[in-house]
């Protein structure tokens, strides 16, 4: 066995991965990695495959309140190591590859296990309301920064998941498994996967995984284990840790086990689980896919060689859009990111050194461009395609469930691209670009500069992206007297800068001014400009009202319950790693009463507060955003504000739209009128409820109108994507009380990726996605859907930091 560190929690815990193999293949560990690298592109495939041994890769405990997987991957490796004698064991190792990841969530195990233990008295409850079966807010599922880790395989966000991904990359396991805990009623789930099923996947990925779990099923036989497949957990997605793996060849599954979360747990039909049965299960499952993947070992190495050459011929075939450029002016920061994420991927990104013209466009050196003819082709085909279509069987059978008031299958969200999601312009080509390029590699910085940086007067630095976004902030933070355009603005050396610019002034800042500009730029990637002279020939002078100076503002963010912990932690993640500005957390019921005055921004993140906050909540909020504070709700925070009851926002929610008179009209007396049914859709529709919320949605990207004329927005694009979740519709404020700033496009254009039921894109259309209302000196900013979901919806960023640091600097407070 080896050991090897591959990264470490934001706590501070290593994260692990054992390799377990025979002597021979321990020592050819890293000859290993390069064979099964050289498979995607090697003439001597034939060769390798014969000496290379199989590989699975067990990864336990994403979820930290999951804790049974650890203890069943000790046992797992334990059994491994010291049972010589089983013949089980020797031929898993004879052949075999085994990595166990036996912790991947270790901040989140230590959450749970320390509030678990603190709640235990005399013996064990197997009672599921005893304290032991319910966890505090937040649950040990997620991260030190509240992350479903499950849902981060796409964006990377987190050190955990990068150094996972860094290291399956490395060594390329032919088999994947994620194994996680489920709902204690339920038995044992694993693979074959529920529809839908991505089609970027091959038939032999899945082909194999139903080879191996029906191994797992003749083990759980002999064990007399209950066990499930088929159902709830697809494999549609590709952000899971048993999805992200097959986008390089492999065959990956998720296992789920009854949880006992704790020692003792008494299901609904009386039978009583401990936590030894939910390990044993795990590790039964475990050996059984080694076994599996041991007895398979050509076939999956086979399989994996003809997912390799596939996604090359597949990408060499297309002759519309082999190539994607991605070339944003506008998006320096996004463009960068993207690319650099994709080549965390594993995926090869070019970098033009040169300038070129291709499918009737121009772009400049320095443009990068990825050729889907290699090895990694399926995942940018998913994740850069802006749709990715489920099944029409699968669809139509969704479309059935519902006409029956029936719940639906739609696991996780139904769209995903990255291009929308960035806010990144990309093009797709049937042509190289240019001949004249190089590798990009992940670690290279944005580069920043100053332009006339001994200039007379000052700088302005363009508000365009992020990389002003995070100048911003980190001049704040050093205490710079920073000042914003919020028109453009032309000078008189004919210079241009688009509204928002930022405006840092010698005369009333460091002698050192020059220093901080250049490194800041160089720490952010601004590209700076300086002025010689404040004389403005269009647009607003320096000194204007409509060049406000921007203020530090101290923020407070809702923490507890109700609030959705993942909300929580994705707002502060996105405040602290991504603005790199410090926000404090404060607990919900503390805000019914608490005194805000030293606070200038408050934000409340999804969640459910009316019972929490309630009318006095209401009220101590209301009077403080009277006083100049600004109230920024997301989501659930925006139901709870335009609720009447409690006065805050000046819009409603709307129910379901029906067309026609329902066949059954509302009466109080004792009997109703009669009608005649001639069908079963009479039937259905005699049935529907007069006062219905719309169709739920499980998750969508849709196409956002901005308005292009207001502080707020300065910076956003006229167009973004942005979430479309849940079934909450708002009324769209009337002007008396505010504005819409943003708002959901047309009918035929609302969808930007995935599937909408037909009535929720009739009425979605042009309803508000961001509201601003002015409230005494203060203002309350709407976000009716979630920016900060998954942090992942980076073309939202700036909207987002504007609610922020804009709206404190318009607020009217004397300081």
């Amino acid at each position: 066995m080896k050991i090897k560190r591959y990264g470490t929690s934001w706590e501070g815990r290593e994260l692990i991965v054992a390799a377990i193999g025979s002597d021979d293949n321990i020592k050819n560990l890293e000859s290993f990695a390069e064979d099964m690298q050289a498979l995607s592109t090697s003439s001597k495939t034939s060769t390798l495959i014969k000496k290379l041994p199989a590989s699975v890769w067990l990864g336990y405990s994403v979820h930290g309140n999951e804790i049974s997987g650890t203890d069943s991957a000790m046992m797992t490796a334990y059994h491994l190591l010291a049972a010589n004698n089983d013949e089980t064991v020797n031929k898993i190792l004879s052949n075999t590859m085994v990595f166990i990841d036996p912790l991947q969530n270790p901040d989140g195990r230590t959450r749970f296990t320390s509030r678990y233990y603190s709640t235990v008295g005399l013996v064990h409850s197997d009672d599921r309301l005893s304290a032991e079966h319910n966890e505090p807010w937040p649950s040990g599922r997620s991260n030190h920064y509240l992350f479903d880790m499950n849902r981060d395989w796409l964006a990377l966000t987190q050190p955990e998941t990068r150094g996972r991904v860094k290291e399956m990359n490395h060594y390329r396991p032919l088999v994947v498994i994620d194994l996680h805990e489920m709902g204690g009623d339920q038995s044992y789930y694993f693979a074959p996967a529920a529809k839908p099923i991505n089609p970027h996947m091959t038939d032999e990925q899945v082909e194999n995984m139903a080879l191996i779990g029906k191994n797992i099923g003749a083990h759980f036989d002999n064990n007399g284990f209950d066990y499930f497949t088929r159902e709830i957990f697809d494999a549609f997605y590709p952000g899971y840790g048993d999805s992200w793996p097959t986008f390089y060849g492999a065959s990956a599954s998720t296992y789920e086990v009854s949880s006992s979360r704790g020692e003792i747990f008494r299901k609904s039909s009386g039978e009583v689980m401990t936590y030894a049965n939910t390990v044993k299960r795990h590790f039964v499952a475990s050996i059984a896919t080694l076994e599996g993947a041991s007895i398979n070992r050509v076939k999956l190495l086979n399989d994996y060689v003809a997912y390799q050459k596939s996604s090359i011929k597949q990408g060499k075939e297309d002759k519309k859009s082999r190539y994607y450029i991605i070339s944003d002016k506008t998006n320096r920061f996004g463009t960068h990111k993207l690319a650099a994420l994709m080549t965390e991927h594993d995926v090869e990104v070019q970098v033009a050194t040169q300038g070129f013209k291709v499918c009737g466009k121009q772009y400049p050196s320095g443009t990068y461009f990825i050729d889907s003819a290699q090895p990694k082709g399926r995942f940018v085909k998913t994740t850069f395609d802006k749709q990715v279509d489920m099944s029409q069987d699968f669809i139509k059978e969704q479309e059935r469930l519902r006409s029956r008031k029936l719940s639906n299958q739609i696991y996780d969200v139904t769209g995903w691209s990255l291009p929308l999601m960035f806010g990144v312009d990309v093009q797709e080509c049937g042509r190289k670009p240019t001949k004249s390029s190089a590798l990009f590699a992940a670690d290279t910085k944005l580069v920043g500069k100053v332009i006339n940086k001994n200039s007379k007067f000052g700088y302005v630095i363009p508000w365009v992206d992020m990389a002003s976004g995070q100048f911003l902030t980190q001049a704040l933070r050093a205490g710079l007297v920073v000042k914003s355009a919020d028109q453009s603005f032309t000078l008189e050396s004919g210079l241009q800068f688009p509204a928002g610019s930022l405006i840092v002034e010698r005369h009333n800042n460091s002698e050192d001014l020059t220093n901080i500009i250049d490194r800041m730029a160089k720490d952010t990637g601004t590209v700076v400009q300086g002025i010689d002279s404040s004389w403005v020939t269009k647009g607003p002078s320096f000194g204007s009202n409509n060049t406000p100076l921007m203020v530090a503002p101290k923020i407070a963010l809702a923490w507890d319950e109700p609030v959705s912990s993942l909300s929580a932690g994705h707002v502060r993640f996105l405040i602290e790693q991504e603005f790199k500005y410090p926000v404090t957390a404060i607990r919900t019921s503390t805000l019914s009463w608490a005194n805000l005055k030293n606070y200038e921004v408050l934000i409340l993140p999804n969640g459910y507060y009316n019972r929490v906050l309630g009318e006095s909540g209401a009220d101590n909020i209301k009077s403080w955003v009277k006083s100049g504070g600004v109230l920024i709700t997301l989501a659930g925070a925006t139901k709870f504000a335009a609720d009447p009851d409690f006065g805050l926002l000046d819009t409603k929610r709307e129910l379901a739209y029906r067309e026609g008179e329902p066949l059954y009209k509302k009466s109080d007396d004792a009997t109703v009128e009669g009608v005649l049914l001639t069908s079963r859709k009479a039937l259905v529709e005699s049935a529907e409820n007069s006062k219905e919320k719309p169709d739920y949605v499980a998750g969508v990207l849709a196409n956002v109108e901005v308005d292009q004329e207001h502080w707020l927005t300065v910076g956003v694009k006229s167009n973004v994507v942005g979430p479309a979740f849940g079934n909450d519709i708002y009324k769209p404020i009337e002007l008396a009380s505010g504005k819409n700033l943003a708002w959901f496009a047309n009918e035929d254009k609302v969808l930007a990726s995935g599937y909408l039921w037909a009535e929720n894109k009739k009425q979605l259309a042009y309803k508000p996605f961001l509201i601003y209302q002015p409230m005494g000196n203060g203002m309350i900013i709407g976000f009716t859907q979630d920016p900060t979901t998954r942090a992942y919806f980076d073309g939202l960023n700036i909207m987002f930091l504007n609610s922020i640091f804009r709206a404190a600097s318009h607020a009217r407070v004397l300081r």
